[in-house]
Formats: C-alpha cells, sequence, structure tokens
C-alpha cells in the first residue's frame, strides 16, 4: 500500500544520516562528554527510500490520502503488543544491514535489566566510555540535545496521549502556546480524539517515544528498529506524511548503538533533559510528592538562564499535568522564552516540513552537505538510496490485530485486518531524492530499500 511504501522509504532516506546520540534521566551525576564531532548536516538525496516510510491527508500532506485516524483501517497493521509480534518491514531490516555493513552501528551487546536499577551492560562495559556512552549514565554524546539556548524555556510532555491529556491542550490552546509531544505508538491507537487535538488543533510538534516505552538500551537491533519505525509510521500516517525528526528514549535510555540505529537508519535526532521534575512518580512507593515537584519547578524558572531549560514533564496524570499549570505563570513573569522544543533552534519541527501547519516538501530532507561518497543501486552495499532501476508493483502487507494496552491500561483501537500501514490511496510525490523515502508507494526508482517497501 502506499502508506506503507512511504514509510519505508522514508527509512532509507535515514540510512543517509549520521549517527546520532542519547541522553538519560537518573540519578546518576556523573557527566561524561564525549568530544567526537558528527557531521553537522545529513544527506538525503530525493529518491532515498526513507522518504516513502510514512504518509496523510486534510492538512497541507504529501499528497496521498490516508485512511481516517481513528478508523479501523487506520489502526490496522500495527503490533498488538511487543513490537516483535510481527515481522518487520523488509526494508527497514534492510537499511540497518546496510548500516551495519557500512561500520555506522556500534557492536557491543544490549544492556540487562536490573530491578530497581539502571541497565548493566555486560563484559565489564564502561557505560560512561567512548565506546558506550550511556545517557542513563548521564554521558552526553555531541549529537544529543540536553539543553535549550540562554533564555529558552524549550517546553516537551512525555508519555501522551492520555486521559489526562486533554486538560492539558485546552490550557495549552486558552494560552496560545505550542509545545513539542514525544508520543507513544500504542497511545495514540488508544487515544485517537486526543492525538487530533494535540496535531490538528493546537497545530503542536509531534516526536517519537517508541512504541511500548522500553528500555532502550535493552533490546536487540532489530527490536530498536520496531519500536521507532512502527511509532514513525504511525506519525506519519496520521499527519499528512510528516517524518518526525527528534525522538526521546524513555527513561532517557540511550547509548551509542541505540542513537545510532536512530539517526542513521530514520534520520532521528535524539533528545534528553538537563531538569527532571520526576513528575512521573508521583503517586508511587518513594516517589516525588506534588510539593516537591511544584518546588523544583519554582527553583528552576526563578533560576539561571544558562543554559536554557529543557525539563523532563508528562502527561500521565492530574498531578503531571497541573504541575505545567501552576507553574506555566513563572515562565512569563520570569523573563524566558517559551518555546516548543522541536523549534527551540529555528529549525523544522520534522524531517519534511517546517510544522504542523507548513506543506509537506517530498525533497531534501535536512541540508545537504554533498552527496554521499559513493551511491548505487543496492542500498544493502553503499547504505544510500541513489539508484535509477523502478518498479511499479505492489502487494499487500501483513496485517495485525491491533487491540493492546497502551502505557496506561487502555486498550488500543482494533481494526480490520489490512497492509501493514496500507491506509493511503493518491498521487505520488515528486521521484527525485529524499521525496520518495516519505513519498507514497508509486514514487520508485531509488534503491534496493525502495524496491522492498514497493513490494510490500
Amino acid at each position: 500500500m502506499p502508506a506503507v511504501r512511504s514509510f519505508l522509504l522514508l527509512a532509507a532516506t535515514a540510512l543517509l544520516s549520521s549517527a546520532a546520540s542519547a541522553h538519560p534521566h537518573d540519578s546518576h551525576d556523573h557527566d561524561h562528554a564525549v568530544t567526537r564531532a558528527l557531521p553537522s548536516r545529513w544527506y538525503h538525496p530525493e529518491d532515498h527510500p526513507a522518504t516513502g516510510l510514512f504518509r496523510r491527508a486534510d492538512v497541507p500532506n504529501d499528497g496521498v490520502t490516508y485512511a481516517a485516524v481513528g478508523s479501523p483501517e487506520w489502526s490496522a497493521g500495527y503490533p498488538p503488543d511487543k513490537v516483535d509480534s510481527q515481522p518487520l518491514p523488509e526494508a527497514w531490516t534492510d537499511a540497518l544491514a546496510a548500516a551495519i555493513k557500512a561500520g555506522k552501528i556500534p557492536d557491543f551487546p544490549p544492556s540487562q535489566n536490573v530491578p530497581g536499577s539502571n541497565p548493566v551492560y555486560p563484559n565489564g562495559l564502561d557505560p560512561n566510555g567512548d565506546v558506550v556512552c550511556s545517557a542513563t549514565e548521564k554521558c552526553r554524546n555531541p549529537g544529543d540535545i540536553w539543553d535549550a539556548p540562554d533564555g529558552v524555556f524549550a517546553s516537551s510532555f512525555d508519555d501522551g496521549p492520555t486521559e489526562f491529556s486533554p486538560a492539558l491542550y485546552d490550557f495549552l490552546q486558552t494560552n496560545n502556546v505550542i509545545t513539542t509531544h514525544f508520543m507513544i505508538g500504542k497511545n495514540i491507537l488508544s487515544w485517537p480524539a486526543s492525538f487530533l487535538q494535540a496535531f490538528e488543533d493546537l497545530k503542536s510538534d509531534i516526536a517519537v517515544h517508541t512504541w511500548t516505552h522500553p528500555y532502550m538500551t535493552t533490546l536487540t537491533n532489530e527490536e530498536v528498529l520496531g519500536e521507532l519505525g512502527w511509532t514513525m509510521q504511525l506519525i506519519h500516517n496520521s499527519t499528512g506524511g510528516r517524518i518526525p525528526k527528534y525522538w526521546r528514549p524513555p527513561y532517557g535510555d540511550s547509548d551509542n548503538r541505540v542513537r545510532a540505529i536512530a539517526k542513521e537508519v530514520f534520520g532521528l535526532t535524539t533528545v534528553i533533559w538537563n531538569q527532571d521534575t520526576e513528575d512521573w512518580s508521583v503517586g508511587t512507593p518513594g516517589g516525588a510528592t506534588r510539593p516537591a515537584v511544584d518546588a523544583n519547578l519554582q527553583k528552576w524558572i526563578t533560576g539561571p538562564k544558562s543554559p536554557g531549560l529543557v525539563i523532563l514533564e508528562h502527561e500521565l496524570s492530574n498531578d503531571t499535568v497541573g504541575a505545567f499549570m501552576q507553574a506555566f505563570p513563572l515562565i512569563q513573569q520570569n523573563g524566558w522564552k517559551f518555546e516548543s522544543l522541536a523549534t527551540m533552534d529555528g529549525g523544522d519541527v520534522y524531517q519534511n516540513a517546517a510544522s504542523s501547519t507548513e506543506d509537506v516538501t517530498p525533497g531534501l530532507i535536512g541540508v545537504a552537505a554533498s552527496a554521499p561518497a559513493s551511491s548505487g543501486s543496492s542500498a544493502s552495499q553503499s547504505g544510500s538510496a541513489t539508484g535509477s532501476s523502478a518498479s511499479t508493483s505492489s502487494t499487500s502487507a501483513p496485517a495485525g490485530n491491533n487491540s493492546g494496552k497502551s502505557a496506561n491500561g487502555t486498550s488500543s483501537a482494533s481494526g480490520s485486518s489490512t497492509a501493514a500501514n496500507g491506509q493511503a490511496t493518491g498521487a505520488a510525490a515528486d521521484t527525485n531524492g529524499a521525496a520518495s523515502l516519505f513519498a507514497s508507494g508509486l514514487v520508485v526508482g531509488v534503491s534496493a530499500l525502495v524496491a522492498a517497501a514497493i513490494l510490500l
């Protein structure tokens, strides 16, 4: 279906980009800055497969008509629970294989879950060393975002949509401000009306917070691929074809392997935070209290303005939402510039659109500094997607029952079995460059990744 192939092409586009980084939230107090320099620009030719990984209508979009958000057709084809419950699209796995072959994905084992503690790495790996650089241990990779510009309050919320989101969204709309929502894929399925309120009514910025909210460093490469890919696919198909640009790892748990997959395969930039309200722990045994959360927010907002604030906040409960509402007047009173995190540096919100209201632009995703060192028809050989072969055939992809539960235990939407994310019909987008990475399945002629996307 066009939507699926559109998303698959997107993954290939991201494959041309370089690895990013991440930063987690925890109780450790030792920061370690990795001095490795990362390229400042990523090259995404218009015919790169990543463009076709995702696609929607009724807003400025990519020319493809997507199923209505909340409909059975829209919700069909996604994992019912864990991302390994159904096969991943071949284009994604091909893109990952190409990145691994090119030496762009660090080769070290996943961490291991330890109850009551941060994930632990095997074989004596140093989580703060240059090889791993665990954001959970507050190791800062230079490609990650931790701080806002001086004087900027960079607003964002995690874990939405939830049953508590509408109150937050109403407040934001009343105060005429836009924020960034790092959304959980399964929660979008569970709360489609709230998703539409955030995207269509508020015009807020939508970003990725994985499919099921796991500790990402404990997952295999393929599981990381699924957590990011399915969430991006759903956002893409629900926003007129917009491809998310930012993601935040649950618990701030990322490392060089995970951030490289996010950047190399999907073009995602990792976002952490520099202050944690711990609002997420209110009401849990030994967790923070609401007065403590309020006190921390007041302290940070009335404190120094360098660096700017990236505060971890959530849409999880009346307390988490209420704490922000109570602190909001202090932001302006203390001279902060309130900005959505996704726009705090003046850049585009999505990889292929400036915002949630501006047109989706088939073409370069990001800024092209130069063409890849080598290009060819096989993405598995070069990691790029500049090829000349075209294909117009398509078949249905496996679909799944989308009954499941959100992070809040809410049943997700279910729908009839259709091609995975095959909710799109309509005209194809441009056929040159990154456009094909996110374009409709009718757009072909990029590489083996593009061909794989079309076969889906």
